[in-house]
């Protein structure tokens, strides 16, 4: 079974490998949103996969970190792609998120986004 929650972030950035005169060589901002996917069976006496107060509490901290920020100044954001904020992201809440499946980043502004299954799922693709 699946369960997610999403926040909501705006920050500014700019892709360091983007064309001079590109848009995206300039900072600009965008309206982003965080879909964070847990996969798990019901607790027993609960009902839940996990109390969804936990994994907001468990994202809050992240949010903070990139919620009108400049992302190119977050460690490990230098070139903030969604591929790259979707890694980053796993890696900020891994240990806090059991079960943790899949995240979502998808710039609302532009219609674009990117789904990250964490290292598990690369290394698998790579087997293959």
């Amino acid at each position: 079974m699946l369960i997610y929650r999403e926040f909501n972030f705006e920050a500014a950035h700019f892709l360091p490998s983007a064309p001079p005169g590109h848009p995206n060589s300039r900072v600009h901002g965008h309206s982003f949103r965080a879909r964070i996917t847990v996969e798990g069976e019901p607790d027993s006496e609960t009902g839940l996969v996990m109390h969804f107060d936990d994994l907001s509490a468990a994202l809050a901290d992240a949010r903070d970190a990139l919620d009108h920020r400049m992302l190119n100044d977050i460690e490990g954001l230098k070139a903030p792609t969604l591929e790259l904020i979707s890694v980053w992201l796993w890696n900020r809440i891994a240990n806090r998120v059991p079960g943790l499946a899949e995240i979502q980043i998808v710039r609302d502004s532009c219609h674009e986004g990117c789904i990250y299954r964490g290292p598990r799922a690369l290394e698998r693709m790579a087997a293959e």
